[in-house]
């Protein structure tokens, strides 16, 4: 459980600098130069999510129950599921969905993680879904106060929005066919 919560602080703990202290994250950026700034964000990161993983992990091997959902919860998180990869996509690909959403990986954040609070009640679950919920939420109310970034992104456009919807719905249907098992260990459609 040490490694999974160290590695919810790396990686949510540099997700938040400009949370908590945006001119501090800008006066660190103009020093560093933007491949500096990246690059020590990237390894932060990287460290915390990769500490994740394997926290996750050994968690797992000895769980901790919290709460047992009903199995009418695990349908509602799968519908809730549907439009997260969609939208994730939609923030490099501006578009209506986009505009619409207005943060979309936000967005996409706190239904993934308030979709595996509903269909999962072990300790590691409650501090990794619930510390990205938590921090999906502190980010979105820290956005009204804060200058936006540029991101990279192509021109916006209709077709974007198709790219973003067909390229989002087939990622879903492949983590629900077998990647999700493949990748996280936990079949969603048992084989």
């Amino acid at each position: 459980m040490t490694l999974l919560i160290l590695g919810l602080l790396l990686f949510l703990g540099a997700h938040s600098i400009s949370i908590v202290n945006a001119p501090w994250r800008d006066r660190m950026h103009a020093r560093l130069g933007e491949a500096g700034w990246k690059g020590v964000y990237s390894l932060v990161s990287l460290a915390g999510f990769v500490l994740i993983i394997y926290g996750y992990g050994a968690a797992r091997m000895d769980p901790v129950v919290l709460y047992t959902p009903p199995m009418g919860l695990r349908h509602l998180a799968m519908l809730l599921l549907v439009p997260v990869f969609p939208r994730f996509l939609s923030t490099y690909l501006p578009g209506r969905i986009q505009r619409i959403a207005r943060h979309p990986t936000l967005v996409a954040t706190k239904l993934w993680a308030l979709a595996h609070l509903l269909a999962n009640g072990m300790l590691a679950d409650v501090l990794l879904f619930g510390g990205f919920l938590a921090w999906a939420v502190a980010d979105r109310i820290s956005l009204k106060r804060r200058a936006p970034r540029a991101l990279p992104a192509l021109p916006a456009g209709m077709a974007n929005d198709v790219i973003a919807l067909v390229g989002g719905l087939a990622l879903y249907a492949a983590f629900v066919f077998g990647l999700h098992g493949w990748l996280i260990g936990v079949a969603i459609i048992p084989g």
